[in-house]
């Protein structure tokens, strides 16, 4: 039995978690339960998976959820600090980081320092402190498995002892694909939240829209295969049935298929090495008419050139693209600032920020603040 923390339980990737530990509830057990504000989903999944511990990152709620939970043998926690402690949890086996931005840079750190397994899916902390992580990690000798649709692909392709030629990185386009420049200036964030393929929430289909997702993925493929940013291309493929691919230095191509469907990547990151049964649709490749590849354009969709700008500029500037990012997607999403103007601000807050070459935790933590404010100003 493997005992999973889920670090945002009540997100897309947390909930999916779930499904997949019910699934296999002879094989995995849900003991630690984490939510920012959600209080009535954390205590809906409490009562029904009875973990060992919930925490509720705002203290406001803290009261809420202990009452509610009350009559049950679960410890309450609350604030930030709990987020790093209940992970160091002797009886915890794999952390799985879904925690959206920025705030899950700190636990995940705290995971990997105690020895846990980390299921990654939130592409922040590699965005932000991909070098650090990765000195860590093997410091600890704590294996990193990606969640991330796209990452899982890749490391499924992987072949131990073939070098890489080549990642492809595939995307979906997003809502725009087909959109002119005059008319992503009025498109509105119900447009941008109508994501073609997949199922995730807001921050990421709005990131997902402006391709500053992808760019994000460029930089976590970077940290986690050990490429060269010029060998990671992407590639957009609405159809979403490749989910990314790898070439060898022989012109070999290994591609991973299937239907979106983020259970699976969940799934393996669980399992692996193994495979176990998934109750859910199949991939159908007699009803699929086309597979369409294109080149991303970076013209309309400069937010992906910015992300490859940032991770050739290395320290601390992914920090200062990411915080910019967090407070514009927040800023959109509350309809303070137009969809192109988004990529506007995050490229003049990467040109304010002092570039740092040699970052600490606390270099990340000075520049996401600083970034921030910057940020915020300019909106």
């Amino acid at each position: 039995m493997k005992r999973i923390c889920i670090l945002g339980s009540t997100g897309s990737i947390g909930t999916q978690a779930l499904q997949v530990i019910e699934q296999h509830s002879d094989l995995y057990e849900a003991y630690v339960l984490t939510a920012y504000n959600n209080t009535e989903l954390i205590i809906e999944q409490a009562r029904k998976f009875k973990p060992e511990s919930v925490v509720i990152a705002n203290e406001d709620n803290y009261g809420v959820v202990k009452d509610a939970l009350a009559d049950l043998p679960i410890k309450v926690y609350a604030g930030k600090k709990a987020l790093c402690d209940v992970v160091r949890d002797q009886n915890v086996d794999i952390v799985l980081a879904s925690m959206v931005g920025f705030a899950g840079l700190e636990p995940t750190i705290a995971a990997i320092k105690a020895g846990k397994t980390i299921a990654l899916a939130n592409k922040e902390t590699l965005v932000v402190a991909g070098d650090l992580i990765t000195r860590l990690a093997e410091e600890y000798k704590t294996p990193i498995l990606p969640v991330d649709s796209e990452h899982s692909a890749i490391f499924q392709c992987l072949e131990p002892g073939n070098e890489i030629d080549k990642i492809l990185l595939t995307c979906s386009g997003g809502p725009f694909r087909r959109m002119s420049m005059s008319q992503l200036e009025t498109v509105t964030k119900s447009d941008a939240l109508a994501h073609p393929t997949w199922n995730m929430g807001a921050k990421i289909t709005i990131d997902s829209a402006t391709l500053m997702n992808k760019g994000f993925e460029v930089i976590e493929a970077r940290w986690l295969f050990g490429v060269k940013p010029e060998d990671i291309q992407v590639v957009v493929h609405p159809q979403s049935v490749i989910h990314s691919a790898v070439q060898f230095v022989d012109g070999a191509v290994k591609a991973q298929l299937g239907v979106p469907d983020m259970r699976l990547p969940i799934q393996y990151a669980f399992s692996y090495p193994k495979r176990l049964p998934l109750a859910g649709e199949r991939l159908d490749l007699f009803s699929i008419r086309d597979l369409m590849f294109e080149k991303p354009d970076m013209e309309r969709f400069p937010c992906l050139s910015l992300a490859y700008d940032a991770l050739a500029a290395g320290g601390n500037m992914p920090c200062v693209l990411n915080a910019a990012n967090e407070v514009v997607n927040r800023a959109f999403i509350e309809e303070k600032i137009s969809f192109v103007r988004m990529s506007e601000v995050i490229r003049k807050t990467m040109s304010k920020v002092e570039l740092v070459k040699d970052c600490t935790l606390e270099t990340y933590l000075e520049t996401d603040r600083l970034s921030r404010a910057i940020a915020a100003e300019m909106i």
